[in-house]
């Protein structure tokens, strides 16, 4: 699945209910998920961790549809030529 597609798809699942919520309650639920996946990472849960990841990934898609903005372009215009800073991949900065 490509981002865009995936962005699409958590549209078609939630964004009616996240968006009447706004970006600001949103952008709670989405903090919530990265702690719970800091906790995963911390305490070594493997198990949890692919879960979690998929969460962050959907609410991070949650806010971009609300903000307007395109992920996969967003992704693309900003690091399809390597690292933003020095344009090298690996990056090469110091």
């Amino acid at each position: 699945m490509q981002i865009q597609e995936f962005q699409r798809r958590i549209e078609e699942i939630y964004f009616a209910r996240d968006s009447a919520r706004g970006l600001a309650g949103t952008h709670m639920w989405f903090c919530e998920e990265v702690g719970e996946l800091t906790r995963a990472l911390r305490r070594g849960q493997q198990h949890e961790l692919e879960g979690e990841f998929a969460d962050v990934l959907a609410w991070l898609a949650t806010l971009a549809s609300i903000a307007g903005v395109d992920l996969e372009a967003a992704a693309r215009k900003k690091y399809e030529a390597g690292c933003p800073r020095c344009h090298a991949a690996p990056c090469s900065c110091n």
